[in-house]
């Protein structure tokens, strides 16, 4: 082992490469320089006419250097709207490899790799290093549009790990703690915001304290089934009963989380906020699902099979990815939210007979676009916010982010306690907290009402605090509450598979 770690920190080969590739990359996209990569432009277009008014007297100067203000302005306009496609290749080198590098730091400390891609996010921000564009830098609208086709296959991965028939069979037990983990949450972040008003940062124009918490109890009401079901399957503890309730209340959770999220995404769009007005997206977006799901279902069978026959390299692949983006974009198109789409083509992909073959090949396809959308959520927060000292600290937005973690945690924690009374003997405290990290689906809601224009820098990064604390904790705190057995092992050994419910 000696001989494979060598030098001050320890690294073996492969990671030294890694690392002086980050730092290379790191300095490439830092260098000063134009944002084409060209050479600096000449002198502008007022320097000019300013130095060459007294040499031309009267109108004559004016009409002279006209021509030439006029031609520098399109080149200085040119430049500013064109990023050269090695500067973009440079850009999407950095996001990708600092999501897996950081990814990987966070795996090795016992935490879930999307920490480690918001992490790469925040380094990789116009706060810290300024290598992603965002807002209205030059780059952005590209970056943005490859994060949504991350989310869109993040959120058909998770459709294809849904079993439909498996989540009506868990019972009244998860649908209950599901309920309750999404209204609870909810109502207690809509209570908090609407009537203390934080107040951090100004209110956006022409949006409402209503509005805003919405959005802020919508962000509460997420659970990330993956990051559970990873350490309960770690633990060796998916046979327990407490972990069959968790994974299945944390699926409809899900579904509850998104149609939800189709209801804020029409809230900003535009939509009232009125009752009739939230009725009618929340039909919109059960209607859409339900039938979405049932025409799938009657014709991806044998489209599928179709596909099966054919021949040429990577059909399967294009075929999964086109339909998951084609059902995005009709759940657009019908006044949805593009993942409700997606998560749709999902579970109508997963009863196919290619569904193995399916999950195979889409997930390289995951691999390079999901973190995207992480790292661009990460690199959207200003840092400089949390610094003292900075020009920027609002030591408010810390102390609304605590907050908000409490508030998070508490209406999850509670919604383990509604099962198991006058039955078996249940650890709800465990329940609970296998329910209180946010993880993906709370990031996607919140990104929602930023891009929006909903949501202030300050509220959104006082969010991103309860979203990175929630998903932090949980692991250790799932490690501590669930107390293996000595039976554990051998009945989870002797337990049928989770995972082959789809057929």
């Amino acid at each position: 082992m000696s001989s494979e770690k060598k030098g001050m920190l320890g690294l073996g080969l492969p990671a030294k490469l890694m690392l002086a590739v980050i730092l290379a990359t790191t300095w490439l996209l830092t260098s000063p320089r134009s944002p084409a990569g060209a050479a600096p432009a000449p002198a502008s277009a007022v320097e000019e006419v300013s130095s060459a008014a007294p040499v031309v007297p009267g109108q004559e100067a004016e009409q002279a250097a006209a021509p030439d203000a006029d031609e520098h302005g399109a080149e200085e306009a040119h430049e500013a709207d064109h990023l050269a496609p090695s500067d973009f290749f440079l850009i999407l080198i950095a996001i990708l490899i600092f999501a897996k590098v950081f990814g990987e730091l966070a795996e090795r400390i016992g935490q879930p790799s999307v920490l480690g891609e918001l992490i790469a996010g925040l380094v990789l921000g116009g706060s810290v290093l300024g290598i992603v564009p965002t807002g209205t830098e030059v780059g952005a609208d590209l970056i943005h549009l490859l994060a949504e086709v991350g989310v869109a296959i993040l959120l058909f991965e998770i459709g294809l790990e849904t079993d439909l028939k498996e989540m009506f069979r868990v019972g009244p037990a998860s649908a209950s703690v599901a309920v309750v983990g999404v209204v609870l949450p909810f109502a207690l972040g809509f209570a908090y915001w609407f009537f203390s008003d934080p107040g951090i940062g100004a209110h956006l124009d022409g949006v409402s304290l209503g509005m805003i918490a919405v959005f802020v109890g919508a962000t509460l009401t997420a659970t990330s089934v993956g990051i559970t079901a990873r350490v309960l399957t770690d633990l060796k503890l998916m046979h327990r009963p407490e972990s069959r309730i968790i994974i299945g209340a944390a699926v409809i959770d899900d579904v509850l989380g998104l149609v939800i999220l189709a209801v804020v995404s029409g809230l900003a769009s535009g939509a009232a906020l009125t009752a009739v007005g939230v009725a009618t997206t929340f039909a919109i977006a059960v209607g859409f699902l339900v039938v979405a799901v049932i025409v799938g279902n009657a014709l991806a069978p044998k489209l599928f099979t179709l596909v099966d026959r054919m021949r040429v390299r990577g059909v399967l692949l294009v075929s999964a990815f086109a339909f998951a983006l084609l059902f995005a974009a009709l759940a657009d198109k019908a006044g949805s939210a593009m993942i409700i789409g997606s998560f749709a083509a999902g579970i109508v992909l997963s009863t196919t007979n290619q569904f193995d073959l399916i999950v195979e090949r889409i997930e390289p396809v995951a691999d390079v676009f999901t973190p995207i959308f992480f790292v661009s959520v990460g690199a959207a927060v200003n840092v400089q916010l949390f610094i003292p000292g900075s020009e920027v600290f609002n030591a408010q937005v810390i102390v609304v982010g605590a907050i908000l973690v409490v508030v998070a945690v508490i209406g999850k924690l509670l919604s383990g306690f509604v099962v198991g009374w006058g039955g078996q003997e249940l650890n709800r405290f465990a329940i609970g907290v296998g329910m209180v990290p946010r993880g993906e689906v709370g990031l996607i809601f919140a990104d929602i009402g930023r891009r929006a224009g909903l949501l202030s820098a300050e509220t959104f990064s006082a969010i991103l605090i309860m979203v990175i604390v929630t998903t932090f904790i949980a692991p250790p705190l799932l490690k501590i509450v669930f107390k293996p057995s000595e039976g554990d092992h051998d009945a989870s050994a002797a337990a049928p598979s989770s995972g082959g419910g789809h057929h």
